[in-house]
């Protein structure tokens, strides 16, 4: 659901890694575009400066952000479960109108597929002015509402460290999976990946991070940037 680069210090392998498998097995794996998968993101949170690092120029990061103006941005499980990166949009109340957004291109200072990338669920109801400075935050009456309008269960979405990797809200009607265990380096938080089985039951596998095995990562410091 997003978020594959700016990351940590391994943005390109992760990213490699996660199209290989997507070309190697199409039809079994759909990737998400997150509010990262950015020309204008990525120039500032990493993974631009990590591509001049490894390979000494800028090609490897255009041709990558160049692939992610390709990328999906929301996807459905059997009709019941709306995945995607960040949240909903005020614009955009029906999954037809989701359908109809023109998704290849950067992505928008504003507007619905900017919302898409960048809102957050919120305690208080209605919508709301997100302190990200881009999209929105929206209430239990928003998420509850979409999903009546489109016949859905629950709304899956990430972007948002939650310290157990997953966290349910509004009243079960959306949930947060956060899939970066030690968020930066210094976070401290579990990750999770969310099963969903043939009965639409959901389990949630948490995990910690790996072993960094004495990598010379591991007496660097964590730029400030990662936050």
């Amino acid at each position: 659901m997003g978020d594959y680069v700016d990351r940590g210090y391994h943005s390109v392998e992760t990213v490699s890694l996660l199209v290989a498998l997507k070309v190697r097995y199409r039809e079994r794996i759909t990737i998400l575009r997150g509010n990262h998968e950015s020309r204008q993101i990525t120039q500032v949170y990493g993974f631009y400066d990590e591509c001049l690092r490894k390979y000494g120029n800028a090609n490897v990061w255009k041709l990558f952000t160049d692939l992610f103006d390709y990328l999906p941005l929301t996807a459905l499980i059997e009709n019941q479960v709306f995945c995607l990166h960040g949240g909903l949009s005020p614009t955009l109340d029906t999954l037809d109108h989701i359908r109809a957004l023109d998704r290849v291109q950067e992505v928008p200072h504003e507007g619905p597929m900017c919302d898409l990338l960048w809102s957050d669920p919120d305690d208080r109801c209605g919508w709301g002015i997100s302190p990200r400075g881009a999209g929105y935050t929206f209430g239990q009456d928003i998420s509850e509402q979409f999903n009546h309008n489109n016949g859905l269960k629950l709304i899956a979405r990430a972007h948002q460290l939650v310290m157990d990797g997953f966290n349910w809200t509004h009243d079960q009607n959306a949930v947060t999976v956060f899939s970066a265990p030690n968020y930066c380096y210094r976070c401290g938080n579990m990750a999770a990946i969310m099963e969903v089985d043939e009965q639409m039951r959901k389990n949630f596998l948490q995990f910690e991070p790996a072993p960094r095995r004495g990598e010379p990562e591991v007496t660097r410091r964590t730029p400030d940037y990662f936050l």
